[in-house]
């Protein structure tokens, strides 16, 4: 119930401790690495270093094969004890991880990195290198950020000159919580050529009575438990406001929140992809 927060929650400063890895030409890398939540677990994948994760969290289903890795509890509350059994050289610490936790991990002479929640596209990638770095990975990364870049680059391109249209995208559903400008989710928004009629709301907390008056043009539901039902509820709920032009026009939709909620610059770009098509379907090549 708790996963939708992986939307909203920004981040407190956390601590580093020294690393203990292996030797390759010369450098240091880790060889045992534990990810806390799962944008960091879909990285290490994009990386190429998944033989190098030796655990990650309940929450982490993407790619499959995350599935498989050992679990040591959820994004919000994990088992220190079973985590340090692994002997672990890096920690990958979340915006969800605990100072508390990170303080812990950090005492037992294991590195841990922090990621914050990344705040737009550019942060995405910005941790995206800084992990391809400690892993001595940083060719590959900026590759994949390059990549990356020019898709996103062509998407802009393809929506440049089209009439901009209002968009609410809702990221939690009780309370409701729209997506703001300190939220990567925001870029879906901008970056589609969309305008986020919540861009001037601060911490997310929204009303419906607050959308029907703002009356946006698409409705875009991103509620981590969607495949339980909750996404397909909060739409029916949404076709009640039949004032709403999103409603009246049917382009109230539902997308796949592991892709919107926790995306590596790759699955940024098939998010992103997916947004520009809702808002301007005649667009997509």
């Amino acid at each position: 119930m708790f996963r939708f927060l992986l939307c909203l929650l920004l981040v407190v400063a956390a601590g580093l401790s020294p690393a203990s890895a292996f030797s390759e030409d010369g450098q240091q890398y880790p060889q045992r690495i534990v990810s806390l939540g799962p944008i960091n677990t879909e990285n290490v994948f994009l990386l190429g270093a998944e033989d190098r994760l030796v655990a990650d969290t309940s929450y982490c289903v993407h790619p499959a094969a995350a599935r498989d890795k050992v679990k040591i509890g959820s994004v919000m509350q994990v088992n220190i004890e079973q985590i340090l059994s692994l002997h672990p050289d890096l920690i990958l610490a979340t915006g969800l991880t605990t100072p508390q936790q990170v303080a812990q991990l950090a005492a037992s002479g294991v590195r841990v990195v922090h990621f914050p929640q990344p705040s737009n596209f550019a942060a995405i990638c910005d941790q995206f290198l800084e992990l391809g770095r400690l892993l001595g990975l940083e060719a590959r990364a900026r590759e994949i950020i390059a990549e990356a870049q020019k898709e996103v680059q062509a998407i802009q391109q393809r929506v440049k000159g089209l009439p901009p249209k209002k968009v609410f995208m809702q990221v939690g559903a009780h309370p409701l919580f729209a997506s703001v400008v300190s939220s990567f989710t925001n870029d879906f928004i901008v970056l589609s050529g969309g305008i986020n009629i919540a861009a001037g709301q601060r911490d997310g907390r929204y009303n419906r009575e607050k959308v029907t008056a703002q009356n946006p043009d698409v409705i875009i539901i991103a509620v981590m438990g969607s495949e339980g039902g909750i996404g397909a509820r909060e739409k029916d709920e949404w076709l009640r406001f039949t004032p709403i032009s999103a409603v009246h026009n049917k382009q109230v939709f539902v997308v796949d929140p592991d892709l919107i909620c926790s995306p590596s610059p790759r699955t940024f770009v098939k998010g992103l992809e997916q947004i520009a098509h809702l808002i301007y379907p005649m667009e997509k090549k």
